[in-house]
């Protein structure tokens, strides 16, 4: 298989490995370059709060707005995040999830939302995001597809073909 989308390419880049979708719902792992452990997700909503945990705690890529929050400071466990890379980028590629594997890059956190690129590693395809809610919606469609669910539906794709 040509792994030509294969990168990791910013500090923010991280390895979302999913194992099981259930209805709604998935279990995965999230690795980043800055800790060994994985970071385990059990509903889409986690993965977002994990991932905003982690962008604050390296300080990358930096909100162009500040949280608005009534409880005072949430502790994310991605807090523990170093500014240290323990990982290096082959680790990171070498983590795989039993039902689909994708290399999320978030380059801006603008409009109090995300846009960069997300790399489906096991189609080797790459599609830019312009909202977390795109991002989602582009992992949900590509388990979707790999479990033979995948009916037509708006919103964000990935490129036909191999």
């Amino acid at each position: 298989m040509e792994r030509s989308q294969w990168y990791i390419g910013s500090p923010a880049a991280v390895v979302l490995c999913v194992d099981e979708k259930t209805g709604p719902g998935i279990r995965g792992r999230i690795y980043h370059a800055y800790d060994r452990e994985a970071l385990r997700v059990v509903s889409m909503e986690q993965i977002l709060f994990e991932l905003e945990g982690f962008y604050d705690a390296i300080g990358f890529p930096h909100p162009t707005t500040n949280d608005r929050t009534f409880q005072g400071e949430i502790q994310h466990k991605s807090r523990r995040a170093g500014r240290e890379k323990v990982m290096s980028d082959e680790e990171l590629l070498g983590r795989h999830g039993e039902l689909g594997t994708f290399i999320i890059r978030v380059q801006h956190r603008q409009n109090s939302s995300w846009q960069g690129r997300i790399t489906w590693m096991d189609r080797d395809k790459t599609v830019y995001f312009r909202s977390m809610w795109e991002m989602l919606k582009l992992v949900d469609s590509a388990l979707d597809t790999v479990s033979g669910q995948n009916e037509d539906m708006e919103g964000p794709s990935w490129p036909d073909g191999d």
